[in-house]
This record gives C-alpha cells, structure tokens and sequence, in this order.
C-alpha cells in the first residue's frame, strides 16, 4: 500500500478502488515486438492504487487520520469512513475522493465497524466505548445501545462491541465482542429482545464474534474470527450452518443479491494471534459455495500491498471498496 507523509494511513475506503470491471483491452492486439504472438489479456477484475484519495477539503489543513476499521456505502454511493481520530472520526467522500461532510468530534471513543440502514441512518461500533450508537446523516445522536464507558454482559451493557446488522423490520443484532462472546438481539425501538453464544467452538458458540450481516432472507452471518469460521442463525438464534476452516474472517458485506463477501485471512494455527501470511476477499453464496477468491501478500513495508483487512463494502455497481486497520 503506498503511503505519503500527509497521509499516514492511506490503506482507507476505496484506496484500492476493487472495480468491478473487465481489463482493458479484451480484443487481440499484434505485439509491438513484432513476435507475431498473440496476447488476449484475461477479463479479471483488478485493482489500482490511487495515491490521491482521498481529497483533503482543506490543502492547507489536511485531514488527521489514525487506523480505519470502518467502512459503508450509501444510496448515493457516498464513502462513509470510520477512522479511530478524536476529531471527525465519521467522514463521508465522493467515490472520487471529494470530501463531502465530517462529524463525531467527542461522540466516539473508538471506532470499529460502520453501517448504514435502509433508511440512511448510519450505525457505529465503539467498542472502546462499550456502545453501539445509531445517528443521522448530520450526526444527530438518535439511540445508544448499552451504557457508555461502563462494560458488562446483560441486557444494558456490552464490552467492546464490534458490529451491528439491522433487519429490513429495524430489529438490530450486536457482535458482543472482543471480551464477552455473544449476539444480542434489540427489537426496533433498542429495546432488549434476548441474547445467544458463549465461549467455544462448538455451533452457537463463539471466540470472538468480529462481524455480523443480514440477508435478503433475514438470515445472519457471525465472522466468528478466532474459530476460523462463519456462523448463521435465524433471528431467533437458532443455529442453521457454518462455514469452518476457509477463512480467518475479518468483515462481511452482503449484497441485495445475496452475494456474501468476506475478507481476512488463510486459516492459521492461533487465529486469535492475528499473525497472518496473507490477506484474503471470498465471494460465497448462500449454500457457502465460493464463487471468486483474491489473495495479497501482507504489507511487509509497503509496494501497494495490503496490511490488515478489516471489513469491505460495496456501491451499487457491485465495485468493491475496502479498509484496513494497523494493529
């Protein structure tokens, strides 16, 4: 990943631009060595590096950033990018890498993932601040869920949440995280519903839950991250499958088609080490067959690799935009 003194951590939304797209020139070109072979390049999808996103609003007083675990896309195909700085932590861009707003100054502790609703409200993990917190695009306060800066495991407290998925009836599950080991339930309101898992490997139980996801079907998928495994439950979590040892899994994107993305890492002897050869993206679908698979070495000092992972999201073209995080 290549990086600049303004910009300390470029690895950000959309630095890698994932697209969606052919390579260009699909037709046979006549080599200009005049070799007479023939080369068809592959239609594979690629990335390319762009080193000046995104923009700073301000040249003169450039944007802060710290590492950046959070990412999302709304209805205008707008990047939401959740960065672990005290001021502004929530910013939005253009996909060309205008800047477009910045809030959350004294809101966040610090940040994890990010989601935006059906309804454009945009929903934040703070798992430092034991909370989950639902806003406006304006970055109105409209809920908390637990109790601020107070961890614990009941019905009002969480400790290091790290993802939310909310349903399209506003029901919105917790990845109860980092500490505890469990999936809470809160109807639309924020009001308790129930909670399931404890620490395990066995089905239904969890080494922490790092991400969760709806489908089209209401179904949810847990990136249970040290099990090296993908679990899904119905909304009454009841367990109905998991996907074991393909993926060290990091963050999940489900498109409206029910293409679940996941990214992370080769499965590895102590997951919970984070120490990882390299960095994956699989596309499943929902029978937990891969469809595409990309690798990249870990950042090792650079060279437009990639470091760490953290979650992906994708814009209504199905173009794929992901963050990392330094750990």
């Amino acid at each position: 990943m290549r990086q600049s003194k303004s910009r300390p951590l470029l690895q950000i939304a959309a630095v890698l631009g994932c697209a969606a797209m052919p390579w260009p020139g699909l037709f046979a070109q006549e080599p200009a060595n005049g070799s007479g072979a023939v080369h068809v390049p592959a239609p594979v999808i690629h990335y390319e590096v762009d080193p000046d996103w995104p923009r700073d609003p301000d040249p003169s007083k450039p944007l802060q950033w710290a590492a950046v675990p959070g990412v999302a896309f709304d209805g205008h195909d707008h990047i939401w990018v959740f960065t672990r700085t005290e001021q502004d932590p929530v910013r939005v861009f253009k996909t060309n890498g205008d800047f477009v707003r910045a809030w959350g100054t004294g809101q966040i502790v610090s940040a994890h993932h990010l989601r935006l609703d059906r309804h454009g409200n945009v929903w934040a993990a703070d798992f430092k601040g034991h909370v989950i917190h639902k806003f406006s695009q304006d970055g109105d306060l409209l809920l908390t869920l637990g109790t601020k800066g107070v961890p614990g495991e009941d019905a009002d407290r969480f400790n290091e949440p790290t993802d939310m998925a909310i349903s399209r009836d506003g029901s919105i599950f917790v990845s109860d995280g980092y500490k505890n080991s469990r999936v809470v339930h809160f109807d639309r309101h924020g009001n308790f519903v129930k909670a399931w898992g404890e620490l395990g490997n066995r089905p239904g139980e969890f080494h922490l839950p790092h991400a969760i996801a709806v489908d089209s079907r209401g179904l949810l998928y847990v990136a249970d991250r040290s099990n090296s495994r993908v679990q899904i439950f119905d909304q009454h979590g009841r367990f109905c499958d998991q996907w074991k040892n393909l993926i060290v899994p990091w963050g999940i994107w489900i498109t409206p088609q029910d293409e679940i993305w996941i990214c992370g890492a080769s499965p590895m002897v102590n997951p919970h080490q984070v120490d990882a050869k390299d960095q994956l993206f699989m596309r499943f679908d929902r029978t937990g067959r891969i469809h595409q698979v990309w690798a990249f070495p870990r950042d090792m000092g650079g060279n437009e690799q990639v470091r760490w992972i953290h979650g992906i999201a994708l814009d209504n073209d199905g173009n794929k935009k992901n963050e990392e995080k330094k750990i």
